[in-house]
């Protein structure tokens, strides 16, 4: 069981006449990404200034691994401030100072590394965030996305233990807010740290997390797994994930995964009622990671929308796709028996060619493969155990190889 690492108890916050807070409970636990929800000016971005400090409560507790920080000293607490990174939703990027100059500053000031060290440093971040030869531009000079990448890049290069983002998508284009979320699931993975995400990115934000908390009327309403969190039947909930999460993705135009939940029980009923049989396929993408970090996250979702884009030729209107994860993609095929699903499988790894998803220079030995693994549903067997049946069976299927 994961190690619980923040805690905030019975947390209150008032700004003038406004009761902001009234009254959190909320736990973080050790490297695990928590996503707190919630419609605007409930207070997300106040309740995430007062984890790393930036505001005080008014009543209540915050404990760091069981200590509450207002007892820390002032010692304790200059630790304290160097386990945490913060990435603000407005970037905060000095203009005086060069995108490089940016990057740097967090290890100016909390390191004793050598000019040579941090030149390293920044260097490597700047490489996986796909900045290399902005590092003399100042931040007036760069795109919205430019910027988000930069303030991410300085966010990381102290190898933080806690990262906080308050909606780090906020203003991009569909293709670079996914490759974000791809950044933060990544390095998350890599370096381990725990972050705590504010966003109102659905359901994007459902692949990436491992608990999602509900900000509304002062208070965390409902908490939990991502699948807790999309099943509950909280009405207020509902309305709130249902009123952000468009009907087809915006980067894939796929449906999103409730419809295809949904799509599978009226297959059921047609399984049961008339005999017409469906299948569930499960295409993951090996090496998306690998693909991102060689080729950049930007470069991952284009290949990844081009994909889709080849399946979306493929299927039948009565057929439904979606994406299941961040590398994943769900597919309920209807009038199709499994081996009719091994037969779709086979036929997109003939006529699928790798320079058709990808159309930028490879790097040596680039080898980018796809697996599929299906099921058959059969009466009365529930969603999740057909996924399940699908994903077990997994085998690579196709191997794209890029000169």
């Amino acid at each position: 069981m994961a190690e619980l690492l923040i805690q905030l108890q019975n947390v209150y916050k008032r700004f003038g006449t406004q009761q902001v807070l009234k009254g959190i409970y909320l736990d973080i636990y050790k490297g695990e990404i928590t996503t707190i929800i919630g419609g605007s000016g409930v207070g997300k971005s106040v309740l995430l200034k007062h984890i790393i400090g930036l505001v005080e409560p008014d009543a209540g507790k915050i404990l760091l691994n069981g200590k509450p920080i207002r007892s820390m000293n002032k010692k304790e607490r200059g630790r304290l401030k160097s386990k945490f990174s913060y990435m603000f939703q407005g970037t905060a990027l000095f203009d005086s100072m060069t995108v490089f100059e940016n990057i740097a500053l967090p290890l100016k000031e909390k390191s004793k590394k050598s000019s040579d060290e941090i030149n390293s440093r920044v260097k490597e971040r700047m490489q996986q965030l796909e900045l290399v030869g902005s590092e003399e531009k100042y931040p007036s000079q760069l795109s919205g996305g430019m910027k988000k990448r930069v303030a991410l890049a300085r966010a990381l290069v102290i190898n933080p233990e806690i990262v906080l983002f308050d909606e780090p998508t906020t203003g991009l284009d569909p293709v670079k807010k996914n490759a974000v979320h791809n950044m933060i699931l990544d390095y998350q993975r890599k370096f381990g740290f725990t972050a705590v995400v504010v966003s109102h990115e659905i359901p994007d934000i459902f692949y990436i997390s491992q608990r999602i908390a509900m900000l509304h009327d002062g208070k965390i309403m409902v908490e939990g797994k991502p699948g807790e969190i999309q099943q509950s039947s909280d009405p207020v909930l509902q309305s709130f994930i249902h009123g952000l999460q468009n009907h087809r993705e915006n980067v894939t135009d796929m449906a999103s995964l409730p419809q295809v939940e949904t799509r599978f029980k009226e297959a059921m009923i047609h399984l049961q009622r008339h005999k017409i049989a469906f299948s569930l396929i499960v295409l993951t993408l090996n090496n998306l990671d690998e693909l991102n970090e060689k080729l950049g996250y930007v470069t991952g979702q284009v290949v990844l929308k081009k994909f889709m884009a080849k399946i979306r030729e493929r299927i039948s209107i009565v057929d439904t796709c979606s994406l299941y994860s961040l590398n994943k993609i769900m597919l309920v095929l209807s009038g199709t028996d499994k081996i009719q699903a091994k037969e779709f499988c086979m036929r997109l790894s003939k006529e699928i060619k790798g320079n058709e998803l990808i159309d930028v220079q490879s790097y040596t030995g680039f080898c980018f493969s796809i697996s599929a693994g299906f099921a058959e549903a059969k009466e009365g067997s529930p969603f999740g155990a057909v996924l399940v049946k699908a994903e077990s069976s997994r085998n690579i299927f196709l191997e794209f190889r890029v000169c």
